[in-house]
């Protein structure tokens, strides 16, 4: 397998899959686990682990296959609407190292339940974070 890694396999042609949409940066392919049908996996056909090694100018090639991707999604399910969804680690629900996108058609009603939302205990709490994000830049 490509780099150890399944979906270098697939962009190469090792592993078969339903392909959606490709150009010379971009492969996009049904998911084989849908939380919805028409779920779709965007990935740069270059191998990167996470959001921290891809190269800036490459998100360019990614965002504009992600805009026509989930407009074709969208067309093709009637889906009310769709997520856009990247996992970042294990820790964040990664499991294929291989960095990657969701596209997930979402209708009323589905069950996709978003995360808890949290509060800061305070405007200062906020502030010492904003600040300690920032000395980090």
């Amino acid at each position: 397998m490509k780099n150890n890694c399944v979906f270098c396999a697939i962009e190469a042609g090792e592993i078969p899959c339903f392909k959606i949409y490709e150009d010379d940066r971009v492969l996009a392919f049904l998911d084989i686990n849908p939380f919805s049908k028409g779920h779709t996996l965007v990935i740069p056909k270059t191998h990167h682990k996470d959001m921290l090694e891809v190269p800036a100018e490459l998100g360019t090639a990614v965002f504009a296959a992600i805009q026509k991707v989930a407009a074709a999604v969208l067309e093709a399910t009637g889906a009310q609407g769709f997520n856009v969804m990247q996992n970042n680690r294990l820790a964040a629900g990664q499991t294929v190292f291989h960095i990657h996108w969701h596209i997930i058609p979402r209708f009323e009603g589905d069950g996709l339940d978003m995360w808890a939302q949290g509060k800061y205990a305070d405007g200062a709490a906020m502030q010492q974070m904003a600040a300690k994000v920032a000395s980090c830049l």
